[in-house]
């Protein structure tokens, strides 16, 4: 890598980052700097999830104040997470995945509808006993489905886990954020483990990747503190909106 080149995915980590910890897309923005500094698609990829991988930890780490007592949330999540992140990067390794990846952009595009009617949406659900504090079998199973995309190709990961669980579980919106972003982590985590046994890696972009997306997602956690659900809600939703957008663009 040239001075340039760690420049280039340096800064984009640290907008990652922020991206991630506020809505999620942030692989929009190193995917496209990795590729520039001149790594092939399926190895951006793959870098792109190794080296903001840090950054969910430091999200994780920043938003321990809104975990507190989610602890029984993330366990329950946790085997839905794991297979699915399992299987989206067994995917990414073993198939070119043209055609999931052109349904990719509707799906962000209907989690972002999910959660713009979120507040509504939810009140009905939790008036006919749908939604509540505890997820259920449907959280587990559209958690398991997100993980398998999230592992395959994560821009929008947030958005869809965020719709999900703003639908499907009763709580504030910073606490589900919180909750989000620690799901995100551990379908990060499963994907990077399959990743660095295939040797897919290019350690040096995703070292610099990682140094700025922690400093990104401390910013980003601080942010999105000061900022009203509703607020943070119309960022998500424009980031979705985003994220789609350009998947359709250049996919």
């Amino acid at each position: 890598m040239t001075p340039a080149d760690v420049l280039l995915v340096g800064g984009a980590g640290v907008v990652a980052g922020a991206v991630n910890a506020i809505a999620g897309g942030g692989t929009l923005v190193s995917f496209p700097a990795l590729l520039a500094a001149g790594l092939s698609p399926v190895t951006a990829n793959i870098t792109s999830s190794v080296g903001l991988l840090a950054g969910y930890v430091g999200g994780t780490v920043g938003y321990r104040r809104e975990l507190e007592g989610q602890g029984g949330r993330v366990v329950g999540l946790l085997v839905a997470s794991v297979i699915g992140g399992l299987v989206g990067a067994l995917l990414l390794l073993a198939t070119p995945g043209n055609g999931f990846r052109a349904v990719v952009p509707y799906l962000v595009l209907l989690s972002c509808l999910l959660l713009a009617v979120q507040p509504w949406l939810a009140r009905t659900l939790e008036a006919h006993g749908v939604a509540g504090p505890h997820p259920g079998w449907e959280v587990r199973v559209a958690v398991g489905v997100g993980a398998v995309y999230g592992s395959y190709f994560g821009a929008g990961l947030g958005v869809i886990l965020l719709a999900v669980l703003g639908l499907l579980v009763s709580d504030h919106l910073q606490r589900l954020n919180a909750l989000k972003g620690a799901l995100a982590l551990v379908i990060n985590l499963v994907g990077v483990l399959v990743f660095v046994v295939t040797g897919h890696v290019a350690w040096l972009a995703a070292a610099v990747l990682a140094v700025g997306a922690v400093v990104g997602a401390t910013v980003g956690v601080r942010l999105a503190r000061r900022l009203s659900p509703q607020v943070v809600r119309l960022g998500v939703v424009l980031a979705g909106v985003g994220v789609a957008g350009t998947l359709l663009v250049h996919g």
